[in-house]
């Protein structure tokens, strides 16, 4: 990953990396949306979080629908359809797989659960919402996408600013007039 694309990814989460991390995922605009994380941190730590949303705007909007109960809205529709609890527990499944076949056969420390972390169901909107931005087959993730939409900002969310780059004072999240949803 380019130096840049680690100050971006450092400034749309608003803290310094714990790794070295891949943009998987880019908006309209060419800055990233999602990040691949490796599952062991720079101080061996295991991760289980292999997608990590970077956008502030779907942050935003996820967060938005996490805060108004989303996350027991979505347990209960998995809970009553047991296909959608089925291709839950495939898409932790395979989330899972594909994280640990990056970790080495000695390692000593692992990460696990599947998508954010958990073991079933739904633990965090946005690990979903990343893990299908990123290209994986995803219902949670999906359902998301088609809530809020693909993310178009009319401004970049950093941007070079009194000549470094930072987090642009000027993004805002655009209104209903603005958004192509």
């Amino acid at each position: 990953m380019s130096e840049r694309d680690s100050e971006v990814l450092a400034l749309q989460i608003g803290r310094s990396l714990r790794a070295a991390s891949k943009v998987v995922r880019r908006c309209n605009l060419g800055l990233p949306i999602v990040a691949e994380v490796p599952p062991i941190l720079d101080t061996g730590e295991p991760f289980p979080t292999r997608y990590w949303l970077t956008c502030p705007l779907a942050h935003r909007r996820i967060a938005r629908i996490e805060g108004e109960g989303g996350v027991r809205a979505i347990q209960a529709k998995i809970a009553a359809d047991p296909e959608l609890s089925a291709a839950v527990e495939a898409a932790h499944a395979r989330y899972a797989r594909e994280r640990d076949a990056l970790l080495s056969t000695g390692a000593q420390h692992r990460p696990s659960g599947g998508v954010g972390g958990s073991s079933a169901g739904v633990k965090c909107l946005h690990a979903h919402y990343a893990d299908f931005a990123a290209g994986n087959d995803n219902p949670i993730g999906r359902d998301l996408h088609d809530t809020i939409g693909e993310p178009r900002c009319p401004a970049p969310c950093v941007a070079i600013v009194d000549g470094g780059l930072q987090r642009n004072p000027d993004w805002r999240e655009p209104s209903h007039d603005d958004d192509p949803r």
